[in-house]
């Protein structure tokens, strides 16, 4: 999934080990998350979202699953 993390955390100049702690995961997860290996749980994308101050759809992009979403596939 598509996501603005690397962007914000760079504005804010966190590393990626910060963020990880922060919001309780792996750096890995986060370096996954940032190369969109790896989808967050609904609970991991609220904890990001609250740590940069944004609302859940101003850091992942749900376009992907609007479009399955209006083409019936889900």
């Amino acid at each position: 999934m598509k996501n603005q993390i690397r962007e914000l955390r760079r504005a804010l100049r966190v590393s990626q080990g910060e963020l990880a702690a922060r919001v309780g995961v792996t750096r890995q997860t986060i370096i996954s998350l940032e190369n969109e290996k790896y989808t967050a749980s609904l609970a991991l994308a609220y904890k990001i979202a609250r740590f940069f101050g944004c609302r859940i759809e101003d850091v992942f992009d749900f376009a992907e699953i609007e479009e399955e979403f209006q083409n019936g596939t889900i």
